[in-house]
């Protein structure tokens, strides 16, 4: 089970997030992969404010800041503008906090 950032950064040494993970935070360890395929296709169907977060993330890393803001939106969260790893960084923080809870 992933219980810190250390963990989390740890974890994308192997082939496959761990099986427990949700939705967003084994997005983001496919986006952190390289994979945004992946990552996108585990987001795009979810219906939770943290999924719509990483979906406005995973459409940011893509250059399409149009349906990146539709997102950010619908996930009640700015549009981001600082770099994609600090805000990597800040929702997978985010999310492991919300696990905590």
């Amino acid at each position: 089970m992933v219980v810190s950032m250390a963990d989390f950064k740890a974890s994308l040494s192997g082939a496959a997030p761990a099986p427990n993970l949700e939705p967003p935070l084994a997005a983001l360890w496919w986006a952190a992969k390289g994979d945004w395929d992946a990552a996108h296709k585990i987001v795009q169907d979810e219906d939770t404010r943290e999924a719509a977060w990483v979906h406005g993330y995973l459409h940011r890393v893509e250059g399409d800041l149009g349906n990146a803001g539709y997102w950010y939106r619908q996930a009640g969260q700015p549009v981001a503008k600082d770099s994609l790893e600090t805000e990597w960084d800040r929702i997978v923080s985010a999310l492991i906090e919300g696990r905590r809870t």
